[in-house]
């Protein structure tokens, strides 16, 4: 799997690089310098085909669309994952709470209810296996 991003890593330097040399002759262009310009622009459409090859061999992978924003916003797109697993550990220990006041609630309205309805809780109890019935 690694091998696949390597490759379009390797990709997209090359692209890069001659992006920025192609950059370096547009701005000082002369016309002497035609031919080299038109080979960096020849290399820019070879490029952009090799990073086509590429995209064939990703074709399985998905990124969620807050990745996009977060490289919009110039933030690092590593922090998605750690923001992502925090909130998922914030979301359980909720979670956790709630079942903790759920289980407590479960236990008193056992206690009041056998109070008030002896007979039928010891039934329920019996069906339930939690006591043998009197």
């Amino acid at each position: 799997m690694a091998e696949k991003f390597d490759s379009l890593e390797e990709q997209l330097e090359k692209f890069v690089e001659n992006i920025r040399q192609l950059g370096i002759i547009v701005s000082d262009f002369q016309p002497s310098s035609q031919a080299g310009l038109n080979q960096k622009l020849n290399f820019m459409v070879t490029g952009l085909q090799d990073i086509d090859k590429c995209r064939q061999q990703l074709h399985d992978i998905s990124v969620p669309l807050e990745v996009f924003e977060y490289i919009d916003q110039g933030r690092n797109p590593q922090l998605y994952t750690k923001e992502c697993l925090e909130r998922a550990l914030a979301k359980n220990e909720q979670v956790k709470g709630k079942i903790d006041t759920m289980k407590k609630f479960k236990s008193l309205l056992i206690q009041e209810l056998t109070k008030v309805f002896p007979e039928d809780m010891a039934k329920y109890k019996a069906i339930r296996g939690e006591e043998p019935p009197p």
